[in-house]
């Protein structure tokens, strides 16, 4: 017999008499352990705190423009006449996870108001805020701030827009950055 042949044969013996046996390592497999995280944050809330409110007035002959800035102060265009009592600016608390930037967006278009009693109108544009409705611009340095909100009412005539009170809705978005 060859050396060839006895080679085979001790082969065959030993994996017919021993199964077990192998001339190679087989691999073995490995497990591992994965970790996950997840963090819910604190979503981003506004809530109005307070009302615009452009005060009491009087459009005289040729009407004009009452402007409300965010700090609160009304200054008056054409032959509008700034009645007595008050007026504010709107103001907005924003919430959030802290040290969170957003994003303001005030209304792009004028917003209309109306008379309670008829259907005469004014309109409110030329919205402004603090901070700037310019992205990122809000920050919430310990989880909130307070948003201040102005516009340029634009006022008609007396016969335009007779006494009464005029009321509206508008819409600010604030995004996360």
């Amino acid at each position: 017999m060859t050396i060839f042949r006895r080679y085979l044969l001790s082969l065959f013996v030993l994996f017919v008499l021993y199964p077990g046996v192998t001339l190679a390592q087989t691999a073995s497999a490995v497990s591992a352990t994965g970790h996950i995280t997840a963090q819910v944050i604190t979503m981003l809330t506004a809530v109005e705190t307070s009302q615009m409110n452009f005060g009491r007035f009087s459009p005289g002959p040729a009407g004009g423009e009452l402007i409300l800035t965010p700090e609160n102060s009304v200054s008056v265009l054409g032959t509008v006449w700034p009645g007595s009592g008050t007026h504010n600016a709107a103001s907005f608390y924003v919430t959030g996870d802290p040290g969170i930037a957003y994003t303001i967006t005030l209304p792009a278009e004028p917003v209309t108001i109306m008379h309670m009693g008829t259907a005469r109108t004014m309109t409110v544009d030329d919205w402004v805020s603090v901070p700037s409705a310019t992205p990122g611009a809000g920050m919430l340095y310990d989880g909130a701030q307070t948003v201040y909100v102005g516009a340029t009412l634009k006022v008609g005539t007396i016969h335009d827009n007779p006494v009464g009170i005029y009321t509206g809705t508008y819409t600010i978005t604030f995004d996360f950055n």
